[in-house]
């Protein structure tokens, strides 16, 4: 891995598209084969929808069929979407900091839509979003090991990362060479 600095994004949301109310963000930096530092934030629901941002009902209906304290945690109070965007920033730290998202349209897309709904810009520049879920598609045969509850946002983002250090130092699937 490079020196830049490594993020994975793991967002809870009720909808799947750019627009889509956020209800936790979590994120951890990592490298070396190790998490280094977290950030985990619940959101409130509303002022979401209060810049605009909506649900799906879909999704809402999803989350009712979910694990009791994967659906208890998002339903705690949580900051104002602005006042949590700005503390992410601050935590992120490093506009060149690259940022892997599980999906090339969700988590990077959807959290790029809330900075912009809050005429926030966003800390990391577009060219150093990354795609988690493509690595993943390439090294079926590396298992991933979860750890903590199934969609908070801190434990998959903790998860996602350890899976994405563990398939960079796999065999490369085409040549079959350890990088």
């Amino acid at each position: 891995m490079s020196a830049t600095p490594q993020i994975m994004l793991d967002l809870e949301t009720l909808g799947n598209k750019p627009g889509s109310v956020i209800v936790a963000i979590g994120a951890v930096k990592f490298g070396g084969g190790k998490i280094l530092d977290s950030f985990y934030e619940r959101v409130d629901a509303e002022s979401c929808v209060n810049l605009g941002l909506h649900m799906d009902v879909s999704t809402v209906l999803w989350w009712m069929k979910q694990d009791d304290d994967a659906r208890k945690e998002i339903t705690q109070p949580g900051g104002k979407l602005a006042e949590v965007l700005m503390r992410f920033s601050i935590w992120v730290d490093a506009l060149d900091a690259e940022v892997w998202g599980n999906g090339a349209s969700f988590d990077n897309v959807l959290l790029s839509d809330a900075y912009d709904r809050a005429r926030m810009r966003r800390p990391w520049k577009y060219y150093n979003d990354r795609c988690y879920r493509t690595v993943k598609s390439l090294h079926p045969d590396v298992p991933m090991m979860r750890g903590g509850t199934h969609h908070n946002a801190l434990d998959d983002a903790k998860s996602q990362a350890n899976h994405l250090m563990t398939m960079l130092q796999a065999k490369d699937p085409v040549t079959k060479k350890t990088p």
